[in-house]
């Protein structure tokens, strides 16, 4: 047998270009040239032919001219209220494979307020919100301050800063105008949560009944769940203990990231099971990341959902919480491949995934909630 012609896609940063008005963090989504080395470096480690594409206006074109089998896809999209979708959505017309969610998963996750709709209406804990699609909406008597205002569809800490956590209503309506005028786009504003922030990676797929899980690597409901990451910006100086865009994407080896994350066992399985919740209530595929906070009751929250997690082989969250269970990068990336393969129902080498890994490395993975 021979590998997989795996298309590479994604949006590098340097390819991007914004308005002359956009906020200093409009690129903060967008992929770096090592991120799409790491990733070529990783698959090819699988025996699979790697072909790079810049995920752009011109990728109708080059995709039909590369024929791949699939295509790895991590592209942010270049603009609209749902860009994540829009490379997913063109691989639908064309009736090419890809990686990780589909097309409605990306919108919905992209969505901040659509996302949390579902969960609460899935009987999910999420902090109480509302949405601001004008800035004089009357503020619901349910919330109370403090409050946390951001844009409701980015991720990487956009749209966060100092001025975030709003106690009081001139505060607010201040915050909640700037971020609608800077992003073009609603407002979430959410109760605060004051405790401890964790995030939650998870590689794998719903069963279908009867059916088996792809190795050993995942639990009886098809799931592989990466330890717990807790993310500790409280050593930073006062102004910089909020997780926003500019520690993500500029310092982004400033906080501390505690992996496995130091909590009880109790918390440590309702963290997990709850991140397979909301993965599955949004109908997300092979891998995610799922954002908590604990409240003033000490309880876990859902933030997020970010179905198109980073991947840079240095600091993205989701590798950091691959390495406290000392999974090589390469075979993150490679199950996350293989995962999508299975589902497409497509055959390639057995290709360097965990197993062999495992073997190699002489590390030791079990199957977790």
């Amino acid at each position: 047998m021979s590998g997989l012609r795996v298309a590479l896609l994604y949006n590098l940063k340097y390819n991007v270009s914004v308005a002359d008005d956009a906020p200093a963090d409009a690129l903060a989504e967008y992929d770096s040239e090592e991120t799409a080395e790491g990733l070529r470096t990783a698959l090819e480690s699988g025996g699979h032919e790697v072909i790079p594409l810049e995920g752009d206006e011109s990728l109708l074109d080059t995709i039909r001219a590369v024929h791949p089998d699939i295509c790895f896809n991590i592209c942010e999209g270049l603009r609209g209220d749902s860009r994540e979708s829009h490379v997913p959505a063109l691989l639908e017309m064309l009736g090419i494979p890809y990686t990780a969610s589909k097309v409605l998963a990306h919108a919905i996750s992209l969505d901040k307020v659509a996302t949390k709709r579902i969960w609460r209406d899935c009987g999910l804990p999420t902090a109480p919100f509302q949405a601001f699609y004008r800035g004089d909406e009357p503020l619901d008597p349910t919330l109370a301050f403090p409050l946390f205002v951001k844009p409701a569809r980015e991720g990487t800490g956009m749209g966060i800063n100092g001025r975030s956590i709003v106690r009081d209503e001139r505060a607010l309506r201040a915050q909640v105008q700037w971020v609608i005028r800077t992003y073009r786009q609603p407002a979430l504003v959410e109760a605060y949560l004051p405790g401890r922030e964790f995030t939650v990676g998870l590689l794998g797929n719903t069963l279908a009944a009867g059916e088996a899980p792809l190795s050993a690597f995942y639990n009886e409901k098809g799931f592989h769940v990466l330890p717990v990451l807790e993310i500790d910006v409280s050593h930073l100086d006062a102004g910089d203990t909020i997780y926003d865009s500019h520690i993500k994407s500029e310092r982004p080896l400033d906080p501390k990231y505690l992996c496995p994350a130091p909590i009880s066992s109790e918390l440590e399985h309702i963290l997990k099971r709850l991140a397979v919740r909301a993965f599955e209530a949004i109908g997300a595929l092979d891998v995610s990341r799922v954002d908590f906070r604990l409240g003033a009751d000490g309880q876990p929250y859902l933030l997020e959902i970010n179905t198109l997690p980073g991947l840079n082989p240095t600091y993205s969250d989701i590798v950091f919480a691959a390495r406290g269970e000392d999974l090589p990068y390469n075979a993150l990336i490679l199950e996350i491949l293989r995962l999508a393969a299975q589902r497409y129902g497509l055959k390639g080498d057995p290709w360097m995934h965990v197993e062999s890994l495992r073997a190699l490395s002489s590390f030791t993975i079990t199957a977790n909630v």
